[in-house]
């Protein structure tokens, strides 16, 4: 089992969401705080990414960022340009662009991207407009599970910009060139291959930024290195595989050809937990995604997740998630 790719399809909810953006400056983009996480995409000019805390970051023609936290920000023609509010529906659909207004005067330093989302946001009042160059953004959103959040994710960086480079993300930029065709025009079936294109795209930039991180830092940390590791990620793959399977540490560890200590050792200096810790953490997430998705019944979900009985599994659930498993059902269906 792909570890990277079972993740993102368990804690994903819903359908993810993208549209082109067509601007001439002065421009600006405010998006408030989800729980989903977002990318946007320079196709054509240059723009500045305002994030809630931290320094703006220069945007250019390729340039891709992916904001996994789902914080408030801002992308903008520039740093002082006039913001208008995009607030994406419930489902994380995008609504009509509203009318841009036609000016705007420099901001004050207070009116800053606040990390609340609480925070009621002010409009810039008018100032005179400015021609500049047009601008052309891919801008998508992803919905996840943040209630069963995994270190995969929540490990990541406030922003994850891969900057445009000749001969690098082969890959990440043609899937980014095909949705952009497709967004486009619309043609028949472009409903299901953005959809594609999109899940696509979501693994593309994950890979792009392990890589890199590995690569750049010469000694990565973490999950990066956990998938990385033989003897770890060959673990990781045989519990993504078949978490219902009743496996031990040191059978895990034989996959890998450590020993026991060894690889108990390994195993959670990279991962963060103990092995049997991640294997019943990852049963209960997968769990959760069973009774959030399908009508699969009680006993299913329990045999799936390596329970001999639907009692002993709904005893494990209340204790990982508070409810008994048909309460949680009943509220997220």
């Amino acid at each position: 089992m792909d570890v990277l790719s079972d993740v993102i399809a368990t804690l994903r909810t819903g359908r993810p969401h993208s549209s082109r953006r067509d601007r001439s400056a002065p421009w600006g983009m405010r998006f408030e705080a989800s729980d989903g996480a977002g990318f946007h995409v320079v196709l054509q000019g240059s723009a500045w990414l305002l994030p809630a805390e931290g320094e703006p970051v220069a945007l250019g023609p390729g340039d891709v960022v992916f904001l996994a936290h789902g914080r408030g920000h801002a992308l903008a023609a520039d740093p002082d340009a006039p913001l208008e509010e995009v607030r994406l529906r419930p489902d994380g659909t995008w609504p009509e662009a509203p009318p841009r207004p036609s000016a705007s005067p420099r901001r004050d330093p207070s009116d800053r991207l606040p990390s609340s989302p609480e925070h009621v946001y002010r409009l810039p009042s008018p100032r005179p407009p400015s021609a500049g160059a047009p601008t052309v953004l891919l801008c998508g959103a992803y919905q996840l599970d943040r209630a069963r959040a995994h270190p995969l994710l929540s490990e990541l960086p406030e922003v994850v910009h891969l900057p445009a480079r000749v001969g690098a993300h082969r890959s990440l930029r043609a899937a980014v060139e095909l949705l952009g065709s497709e967004l486009e025009e619309s043609r028949p079936g472009s409903d299901a291959v953005v959809t594609s294109l999109l899940d696509t795209l979501l693994l593309y930039i994950l890979r792009a930024w392990w890589q890199g991180e590995r690569h750049d830092s010469g000694h990565p940390t973490g999950w990066s290195a956990a998938l990385a590791d033989p003897a770890v990620s060959a673990a990781l793959r045989a519990v993504h595989g078949d978490p219902s399977r009743p496996w031990t540490v040191e059978e895990l560890g034989a996959l890998g050809g450590l020993s026991r200590a060894a690889f108990a050792r390994r195993f959670t200096t990279l991962v963060g937990r103990p092995p049997l810790a991640y294997l019943t953490w990852w049963r209960m997430t997968t769990a959760g995604r069973l009774l959030r998705t399908d009508g699969t019944p009680l006993r299913l979900v329990a045999r799936r997740t390596g329970y001999a009985s639907e009692f002993a599994f709904a005893k494990a659930f209340k204790r990982e998630y508070g409810v008994a498993p048909g309460q949680y059902r009943g509220r997220t269906s």
